[in-house]
């Protein structure tokens, strides 16, 4: 119930505290929107022993929580004062599901927007440390860290992975994917990977634009290949010949 005093609503009531109102009934009428439905359970919260003494420390605190709010959008607006020369980029990067205005923006302040500087995709997610490699001794694997690469970056990519884990997307079921078969860690840096991609090609292309390709491609594209690959390899081994592909003839002309 405590986290229901944090909006508007809960202002206002706790306003009404330090003003002296101390009746829970009064105070919970003030509800509003949907906490209304809660009437009950806040008179049953708001019931119990608050004197001065809890008055003045309520007022500390919010007055503190006041001055962070204002503080934040200062710096919101001079983030947005800033970033204003790049705001297609940031456009550009927001189409992608999972990434927000905020995430746009500090994944372009830690990527920044000329992707000359990376000759290829895999350029940049290997800079990023999003490629594990695998190292091998004596024919022994001994894991297939990433390395240590920037932390606020991969932070941001983490939220983003995070959100598209929620989400009916091809990224999202990449993720639930692979989380089942390799684990959680390793989802996020593959996911990340594959987002690290996405965001190469639409910063390296003025033209390109995002275009989820659904939940769906894994299974209709992806599975067809490698069952294709799979039944060629049993015929290479079962006949001992090497096999290869051809177009099937267009025979609704033939005479």
């Amino acid at each position: 119930m405590i986290s229901d005093l944090h909006g508007v609503s809960g202002r206002q009531m706790l306003r009404a505290l330090i003003g002296g109102q101390r009746d829970p009934k009064v105070l919970a009428e003030m509800a509003h929107g949907s906490m209304r439905r809660k009437i009950p359970q806040l008179r049953d919260a708001l019931t119990g022993h608050f004197d001065d003494h809890h008055a003045f420390i309520c007022a500390t605190m919010l007055r503190r929580i006041d001055a962070l709010a204002a503080d934040i959008a200062e710096l919101d607006a001079r983030t947005e004062e800033l970033i204003a020369p790049f705001a297609h980029a940031v456009e550009k990067l927001d189409e992608i599901t999972g990434i927000g205005l905020r995430s746009a923006q500090e994944l372009n302040a830690e990527i920044g927007v000329d992707m000359s500087v990376f000759p290829t995709a895999a350029h940049l997610v290997s800079w990023a440390k999003f490629s594990p490699v695998d190292a091998q001794s004596a024919g022994r694997k001994k894991g297939n860290s990433t390395g240590k690469g920037n932390p606020w970056l991969a932070g941001t990519i983490g939220e983003v992975v995070a959100g598209l884990a929620r989400t009916n997307t091809f990224l999202g079921e990449r993720y639930r994917r692979l989380a089942r078969r390799r684990g959680k860690k390793r989802a996020i840096v593959a996911v990340g990977n594959s987002l690290l991609t996405i965001i190469w090609h639409l910063l390296a292309n003025p033209e390109a634009r995002y275009q989820d390709l659904g939940p769906g491609f894994y299974e209709s594209r992806i599975d067809k290949h490698r069952r294709q690959r799979d039944l060629i390899r049993q015929l290479e081994h079962l006949t001992g010949h090497k096999v290869a592909l051809q177009p099937q003839p267009d025979l609704t002309n033939a005479a």
